[in-house]
């Protein structure tokens, strides 16, 4: 299993709104190619203003076809246009992890 660990950080005062523009023009593209979260989370003590979510894959080969299929995805590219013209985001890391042996993730 790889899971990939995405961190975005947003301007003071818009992760409301960019969760709001996500949950209506991007969670749906992005479930349609890559199935539902592992998690979804908002930051609510540390490095505030920033979002996290969690997507499971079989494999990086996994994660490679289906994150194509999503860029391919009009509606998913219609989605970023929005993101980036509302410029709501100001940074984004991105991990790509495996779970140690003795801690398996149940899915």
């Amino acid at each position: 299993m790889l899971l990939a660990v995405r961190t975005y950080t947003c301007r003071p005062g818009t992760i409301k709104l960019q969760v709001e523009l996500y949950e209506q023009h991007g969670l749906k593209p992005q479930t349609r190619h890559l199935g539902q979260p592992f998690a979804w989370l908002i930051t609510e003590t540390g490095p505030l203003n920033t979002f996290t979510h969690i997507w499971a894959y079989d494999s990086a080969a996994d994660r490679e076809t289906k994150r194509a299929a999503m860029q391919a995805d009009p509606d998913w590219q219609a989605y970023l246009k929005k993101s980036a013209e509302a410029g709501y985001l100001v940074a984004q890391e991105n991990r790509l992890m495996t779970p140690a042996a003795f801690a398996p993730i149940k899915r």
